[in-house]
């Protein structure tokens, strides 16, 4: 929302000319459209919905895709960027020196404008990655790893208390038995894998908390670009399972955020 039709909604609260009720909704709203490459960005999604308008920048125009991170940054919000290629990411720090670009996620954040024209610190979304928190993303294998990046730089951009712990599949459960402990202690897991994706089944077998599914691409032959890790994690036998399209880290992420308001301990990037 522009500044001066900001302040004329203030004015017009002040003048009891409008309930704040009724001006909430419209500052909800607002959108800003950029005819010149076709974009009508939703700055207020947040105030709608909770979590703010992320970037996806698979198949955009660079025009498209600089003027998507800079119209979200006119206020000085924070902006996340999803699917960045490393060209994409090259262009966006040759604009926006202030940001950073993580090529195993593939993700590009640019930080808070603060007065003065300083910004926070990014937050940190490369490895080594914690491995606990409320929110904990699983891996059944290392080449599963860049989806759930994906993840947990999306929790991690918007606060959310969340770790990673990778490389714990089938093939080997032995090595998930250390990590039970914080898996415990989760309010939520994010268990992604692809090949015949029976890793979610067995975590939800094991842990009390809810736990969201990822198929991914990864595997070959009949696993069909992850549509058998799909049907697999939907035909799961165990109670508490939900599952999200394939390789949609950033999905998953969205909906544990959703579905878990945020700990005191949180701090947002937003």
């Amino acid at each position: 929302m522009e500044q001066q039709h900001l302040a004329s909604l203030f004015a017009a609260v002040a003048r009891g000319e409008l309930s704040p009720d009724l001006a909430a909704a419209r500052f909800a709203q607002s959108t800003l459209e950029d005819s010149l490459s076709g974009l009508t960005l939703d700055p207020q999604r947040a105030v709608r919905t909770g979590l703010g308008e992320v970037v996806f920048a698979a198949r955009k125009s660079d025009e498209s895709l600089l003027g998507a991170v800079a119209g979200l940054h006119r206020d000085g919000s924070p902006v996340l960027a999803t699917r960045v290629s490393p060209a994409q990411g090259r262009l966006l720090l040759e604009r926006f020196p202030q940001g950073r670009y993580w090529p195993v996620s593939c993700l590009f954040v640019l930080p808070r404008r603060l007065p003065g024209d300083c910004y926070a610190a990014a937050p940190e979304l490369g490895p080594p990655w914690p491995r606990q928190g409320d929110i904990l993303v699983v891996t059944a294998g290392a080449a599963d790893i860049p989806v759930a990046a994906e993840a947990f730089g999306t929790l991690r951009f918007w606060g959310r208390s969340c770790g990673l712990i990778s490389d714990v599949g089938v093939a080997g459960l032995h090595r998930l038995t250390p990590h039970l402990p914080a898996l415990r202690a989760a309010r939520c897991v994010i268990a992604v894998a692809g090949m015949e994706g029976a890793l979610p089944s067995v975590l939800a077998g094991l842990l009390a908390c809810p736990l969201l599914a990822v198929p991914t691409s990864v595997g070959y032959g009949v696993g069909e670009g992850g549509r058998a890790a799909l049907s697999t994690m939907l035909c799961s036998c165990v109670p508490g399972v939900a599952v999200v399209n394939i390789d949609n880290g950033f999905g998953a992420a969205a909906f544990a955020a959703k579905m878990l308001p945020p700990a005191e301990s949180d701090t947002a990037c937003l």
